[in-house]
């Protein structure tokens, strides 16, 4: 299985609404619910109606579309990272699955991976 790193740094934010965000974005993952507006997007675009923010996080994506029948890819990546004190932040999409965690980590995670077969692009 390829592992894509992603550029950039990410931020994890909880924002007022979604007027602000900018949708064009290579990335912008939004969620909402009936008690929150969360968005993750790059770090240098984080709207000015941000009510909490996490930076400095690093993400790659699981290459290629994953057929909803597959099962347990998510859960092995995060059981291995977990394993080794990695902690992670998921975000699915219609296509495929992008794992962020902090950046102190991201390079270690990247070995581990690495290490356990998957290919980093």
């Amino acid at each position: 299985m390829e592992l894509k790193k992603l550029d950039g740094s990410f931020s994890v934010c909880k924002v007022v609404d979604y007027s602000m965000v900018n949708l064009n974005s290579t990335y912008c993952f939004i969620g909402k619910t009936d008690e929150e507006n969360s968005l993750v997007c790059l770090q240098e675009e984080v709207p000015e109606n941000t009510i909490e923010r996490e930076d400095h996080w690093k993400a790659f994506r699981i290459q290629g579309i994953l057929d909803f029948s597959l099962i347990g890819i998510l859960s092995e990546i995060s059981t291995l990272l977990a394993k080794n004190s990695i902690g992670i932040f998921a975000i699915s999409t219609y296509n495929t699955d992008y794992i962020l965690m902090k950046e102190e980590q991201f390079e270690n995670a990247v070995r581990i991976l690495a290490e356990a077969g998957y290919r980093i692009l």
